[in-house]
């Protein structure tokens, strides 16, 4: 392209686009205007050939159709005072030829226009007429070039007894194709000046769609695109008016999971049929509305802006947003577990101060027993739950919940028939499945008149099932299914962070081991949540 650019500066040729542009079509519609005139001219020409022809050897045909002519050549000789002269001069005014010659089967003239060649050979080779056959050429005679049509004379007795030639001037012939020039350039200067017209709208139109820009301009201007577009780490997709795809750049094929070398090759295809349903589509397609829309994509919570574009498509831009959303949880969980402590703090104070008062009152025994039971309750929360949940992890974090449970005044405990083994395959992704449906029955159960929540944690040959009960108001059963959208959330958003992600990944982690995530009724009215992960245990 900078190639053609520098010829075109050399060349002297408008540097702009639309002038480039605009040049070429004249010059395309001013060659198709050529071209066409000459296409026609040569039929044309062909033509008037035939019909100056075929009028010649009508004439001569007419000529020897006359009975008397054949009786006049065989009753006289090649003289200028003829009888045979005088009716071929009588034809030649009439139709207006350029000569009418009879010759006899010798080839010798007996008419001419010329009377001095009155009684010479014909200029050409007579053999085909005086064999029985018509003639029609263009040929150069002694009258110069004409088309001629030439007819066997055929006397009473059917015996050939010469020929008649007539010959129309060639010279008419071209005058009438000269003629016929000017009116057909004049509708090829229309046709032209119509192209013209037409070029120069479109030029416009381009003009206007490429801001004026040379093609240089333009060549750079996609260069810079595609290098910004690939190497910036936020996801984008452009959309065409009917929801196709128009590109999408490595990072979004990987937050949406696209396999590397099929997202250069979803150009025109559907964003429905690329993504499958699911708010993700909906937000691209622009079905959802808003700015910073929270969306979750496989493993990854996406934050996606759409933008719409003056052609009617649009640009969608995603920010990966899985490690703030999961930091933004530990620190609740952080806050949380302080705000345990702080409160533990404050009742271990309280604590000591009841031992030193029983023991500077001399109350050894009941300070004894008053240093037992405390520690009990603290050693029977751990035991009941280690008991039970052998996972290391799983264990913590529900020793954690109960101190925080207790001190928002919600007792957690574990069913009775609870019991998983140390031996999951993700124990990590179960933990943050257990996490974030305590946390939700936590705040449900916290304003209830009587508060509870009871975990149940148990395996099922290889199969993991955890169900969450708690005694807050429960979830309605038109919206069991909806909870599970990302972005709904009766809560008030966090200042760091959305909400109305934690069930949408509870869900997507279930799925992504092939478990369900569902919502249902407990036994006394509150909400249960169960999980069931099939193949979660070795």
């Amino acid at each position: 392209m900078r190639l053609l650019h520098m010829r075109a500066r050399r060349l002297g040729l408008p540097r702009r686009a639309v002038s480039q542009i605009l040049l070429t079509q004249l010059a395309i519609a001013a060659g198709v205007a050529v071209l066409a005139t000459g296409l026609f001219l040569a039929p044309l020409s062909a033509q008037l050939d035939d019909q100056a022809m075929r009028r010649a050897l009508a004439i001569a045909q007419s000529a020897a159709a006359d009975p008397s002519l054949a009786t006049e050549l065989l009753d006289s000789g090649p003289t200028a005072d003829s009888p045979v002269q005088a009716s071929a001069e009588r034809i030649r005014r009439a139709t207006g030829a350029e000569y009418v010659v009879v010759m006899d089967t010798d080839g010798i003239r007996r008419s001419h226009p010329g009377t001095d060649r009155i009684g010479l050979p014909v200029s050409t080779d007579p053999s085909d007429v005086l064999a029985g056959r018509e003639v029609m050429e263009i040929d150069e005679g002694t009258l110069g070039r004409s088309a001629r049509g030439k007819v066997p004379l055929i006397a009473a007795d059917g015996e050939i007894v010469g020929a008649v030639s007539v010959g129309i001037a060639y010279d008419s012939v071209h005058d009438r194709l000269l003629g016929a020039i000017p009116g057909l350039l004049a509708y090829a200067g229309g046709a032209l000046a119509v192209g013209a017209l037409a070029a120069y709208l479109l030029s416009r139109r381009i003009q206007r769609q490429t801001r004026d820009l040379a093609f240089s301009d333009i060549a750079g201007l996609l260069a810079e695109r595609e290098a910004m577009l690939h190497s910036i780490r936020e996801g984008v997709i452009a959309l065409d008016r009917d929801g196709r795809v128009r590109l999408v750049n490595d990072e979004a094929g990987r937050l949406l999971g696209l396999a590397p070398d099929t997202a250069a090759t979803l150009a025109g295809q559907a964003l429905d049929d690329v993504l499958g349903a699911g708010r993700t589509t909906d937000v691209l397609a622009g079905r959802v509305t808003g700015r910073d829309l929270l969306t979750v994509q496989g493993p990854r919570v996406l934050v996606a802006n759409r933008m719409p574009t003056e052609d009617g498509g649009a640009v969608a831009t995603l920010r990966d947003r899985t490690e703030l959303e999961h930091l933004g949880r530990e620190l609740d969980s952080t806050k949380g577990l302080i705000d345990a402590l702080r409160a533990q703090d404050h009742e271990h104070a309280n604590r000591l101060h009841t031992l030193l008062g029983l023991l500077e009152l001399g109350l050894h025994e009941e300070a004894v027993e008053f240093v037992t039971e405390v520690v009990g309750v603290h050693r029977s929360t751990a035991e009941q739950v280690t008991e039970k949940v052998h996972d290391p992890l799983l264990a913590a974090l529900l020793v954690g919940k109960a101190t925080v449970a207790a001190e928002r005044g919600v007792p957690l405990r574990l069913a009775d028939a609870s019991f998983l083994p140390d031996c999951l395959v993700d124990p990590g992704g179960l933990v943050t499945i257990t996490g974030n449906l305590v946390d939700n029955a936590l705040d449900a159960a916290a304003g209830s008149a009587a508060p509870l929540v009871e975990v149940e944690l148990r395996a099922e040959g290889r199969t993991a099932v955890l169900r969450v009960r708690d005694s807050g108001p429960g979830v309605p059963a038109g919206s069991r299914e909806e909870i599970f959208t990302e972005g709904w959330s009766t809560k008030q958003p966090k200042a760091h962070r959305e909400r109305g992600l934690g069930l949408a990944l509870v869900r997507r982690l279930a799925e992504r081991q092939g478990g369900t995530a569902r919502a249902g009724e407990a036994a006394d009215g509150g909400a249960e949540f169960s999980v069931v992960l099939p193949e979660a245990l070795r």
